[in-house]
């Protein structure tokens, strides 16, 4: 069994295709198909199935895969950062989140950084879903990911950084402005606009609705949450929001966030494949964005 092997099982395990594993390493069907066999044959069990298209791992196979890309990933960003040491560069530390969470989470740490580290390179990654971000993580793609924290990830490490209650945000002109907290019976009424239907606040808030027994209808749905304030400033619909630590509206904002204490608040925070084998960069990242919000928290 070579690390070869191991490389060659990994791609026809996510490309379920002999034929376009050999175009990507340029070598023929025969030389992938050889890489399985060596594997079956030193396992003693059939790892591949052939199907009239493609092919498709089997328990065993599947079983061999996520340890092989556990393994894989985690070497080939070991390998990457002793480079980095090596050659005496700035590195690259690899982050994968929601397309608005950095501007609502990170820009504080993101300008600190830059000044301890200006060779340094931040990669930001856009995912739309939790579950996403893991993909990335777990696929070699990323070295942090900053999500909503309680979906179980095989091999992922994770650490709270903040919990976020709920608020209503609203048109400052709409009824509901005016009041100092929204109750379950206040929910039953609103527009919603809704937040994507795979996303975990999603999931968190279709949870919370059933366990208050309080469904709102949905007037739209948003890709993200800076959209969803603007249709509630344009009055489209009433927005339930985590209390993003930017969010703060002054008196004169044309919407207003009032909290709603009934929905159980989220947590959002860290994951890594292992926090141990970061990058120092990664670590020092991840402690500065995590430093932040503790500050933000205590004014």
């Amino acid at each position: 069994m070579t690390l070869d092997d191991l490389r060659v099982f990994i791609a026809v395990c996510e490309t379920r295709n002999l034929s376009a594993v050999a175009r990507t390493l340029s070598c023929s069907q025969s030389a992938v198909s050889q890489h399985v066999r060596r594997l079956e044959r030193e396992l003693g069990l059939t790892l591949i199935e052939r199907r009239p298209r493609g092919v498709s791992p089997t328990d065993a196979g599947r079983i061999l895969y996520q340890a092989a890309l556990g393994g894989i990933t985690g070497l080939d960003s070991a390998v990457r950062h002793l480079r980095e040491l090596r050659d005496g560069d700035g590195g690259t530390v690899k982050v994968t989140t929601g397309g608005v969470t950095v501007r609502h989470f990170m820009p504080d740490a993101i300008t600190a950084f830059r000044d301890r580290h200006p060779e340094a390179t931040l990669d930001f990654q856009s995912a739309h879903s939790t579950r996403r971000c893991l993909e990335l993580l777990q696929n070699g793609q990323a070295d942090l990911a900053w999500i909503t924290l309680g979906e179980p990830a095989p091999g992922v490490q994770q650490r709270p950084v903040i919990d976020l209650p709920w608020v209503l945000v609203v048109n400052a002109r709409d009824p509901l402005a005016g009041r100092e907290t929204i109750d379950p019976s206040d929910l039953r009424s609103i527009r919603y606009i809704a937040h994507p239907a795979n996303s975990a606040s999603h999931r968190r808030l279709a949870e919370n609705f059933v366990r208050l027994g309080c469904t709102p209808e949905r007037t739209v749905g948003v890709a993200d949450w800076d959209t969803a304030v603007l249709l509630a400033e344009l009055g489209v619909g009433h927005a339930v929001l985590p209390a993003l630590p930017r969010l703060a509206l002054s008196p004169a904002a044309p919407v207003r966030a009032v909290p709603i204490p009934a929905l159980s608040p989220i947590t959002v925070g860290w994951a890594a494949r292992q926090w141990d084998a970061l990058s120092p960069l990664a670590t020092e990242f991840a402690e500065l964005v995590t430093a932040d919000q503790a500050r933000l928290g205590t004014e």
